[in-house]
């Protein structure tokens, strides 16, 4: 029995071993963090890193590209895909690959368009209808993978041949359908934005919601004796939120028109997934299927479930996806989730460090992973160059990002952090 009253007694549990020790407070908290890093355990910070050289680059090129305009402009367009990354993120979490989103999304323009105009439904009820048939395909999908233990490359694969053929279909010969552009949806995802000074409200709204989270995260670590983050360091990283979060929304409606409730309601996605995966039972259960789903299932997690959520989950957000991105062009048509679609949305999570080896990885992945992509195909339109040079650059820097998770993973071994 551990003396209480001993010096090892004050240390918290899971840092008791000499190798594990770290100083508290704000110092302890840099040196976990730089241990971290030299462990493999990068986090976001290459991807922070990359949309700062990104930013410099191209602002250097054309010094349009940092406008408040254009900047704007560029977090609504990086709306529809990254709603579909996001559903991705849970699905790479597990170690499985959904390659049909793109299709998924295109079929739910497709069916949004046709029940909203040519059959006279309610807008909002055709964008219900469109994501639970997306969650409809997400749980076939599931049992396919269950069942029959087909993988899942090969289960999507064929999803996404076959809803791209029923999405022509349900377009009919004309192939397109335009959206009336004074339609809720249309108005949403085009002409709505944040009055200024609510902009300024749901930053501090979120900074207070990030230290209260970990705060109490932290005080549950150390009733139970485990190691936790200070409080002063709480403080310090929300205030820095706080401010940076201040400092982007008064930027933004300098010369441009802001910041658009698409873009906020994505956010709020992303914040609600975040929350999802890091506090709930279901979260940790998807890392550890993702981590060694062996080990999970003797650890008594329902595998088969997990697998059908994520699966679900994903379809769905790609299904959501599509409907904003039909809003944000007023039309469906043949192209739509057809083109980079697909590709964006997995290059985005990977570009974000979630891992293609599953078990590593977090719903930011898919915020900052599609502004890196929708930046690059900013920066390099502002330059009057084609398709060809976006798709060689965003390659480049996807095959960058899988070398470094790939670097870390080896690293993070070796350092016994995997």
């Amino acid at each position: 029995m551990t003396d209480l009253t001993s010096p090892a007694a004050a240390v918290a549990t899971d840092l008791q071993d000499e190798r594990l020790r770290q100083t508290a407070g704000l110092r302890g908290a840099l040196q976990a963090t730089l241990s971290r890093v030299r462990g493999g355990d990068l986090g976001l910070l290459p991807v922070i890193l990359g949309l700062v050289v990104i930013g410099i680059v191209f602002q250097i090129l054309n010094d349009n590209f940092l406008s408040s305009a254009n900047l704007g402009n560029l977090l609504m367009e990086s709306v529809p895909v990254g709603v579909i990354s996001l559903g991705l993120v849970c699905v790479l979490l597990t170690g499985q690959i959904d390659l049909s989103v793109g299709s998924v999304s295109g079929l739910s323009s497709a069916v949004t368009a046709v029940l909203f105009v040519d059959q006279g439904w309610s807008p909002w009820l055709a964008v219900i209808a469109a994501v639970a048939m997306g969650a409809l395909i997400g749980l076939v999908y599931a049992q396919v993978f269950i069942r029959f233990g087909v993988p899942s490359f090969v289960i999507t694969l064929a999803g996404l041949l076959a809803f791209l053929g029923i999405q022509l279909k349900v377009l009919g010969k004309d192939g397109s359908i335009n959206l009336p552009f004074d339609s809720g949806l249309v108005t949403f995802a085009q002409l709505k934005f944040v009055p200024e000074w609510l902009s300024y409200v749901l930053a501090a709204v979120i900074a207070a919601g990030l230290f209260a989270t970990g705060y109490l995260g932290a005080r549950e670590r150390r009733r139970a004796k485990l190691s936790a983050t200070s409080t002063a360091a709480l403080a310090v990283r929300s205030v820095a939120l706080l401010i940076g979060s201040a400092a982007v929304v008064w930027y933004l409606y300098q010369d441009g028109r802001g910041i658009g409730w698409m873009f906020v309601l994505f956010v709020a996605l992303v914040i609600l997934l975040n929350y999802a995966l890091t506090r709930t039972k279901w979260g940790k259960s998807v890392f550890a299927v993702g981590g060694n789903v062996e080990a999970a299932r003797r650890a008594g997690i329902n595998v088969r479930a997990v697998y059908t959520s994520v699966f679900v989950l994903g379809t769905s957000l790609a299904a959501f996806g599509g409907v904003l991105a039909a809003a944000r062009l007023a039309a469906a048509n043949q192209s739509s989730g057809g083109g980079d679609v697909n590709l964006n949305a997995i290059a985005a999570v990977v570009i974000g460090g979630t891992s293609l080896f599953g078990g590593r990885g977090s719903a930011y992945a898919s915020l900052l992973g599609i502004l890196v992509i929708q930046s690059i195909s900013s920066g390099l339109t502002l330059l009057n160059l084609d398709s060809a040079y976006r798709f060689t650059v965003t390659g480049i820097v996807l095959l960058l990002a899988v070398i470094l998770d790939s670097v870390a993973r080896k690293s993070r071994a070796s350092h016994g952090r995997a």
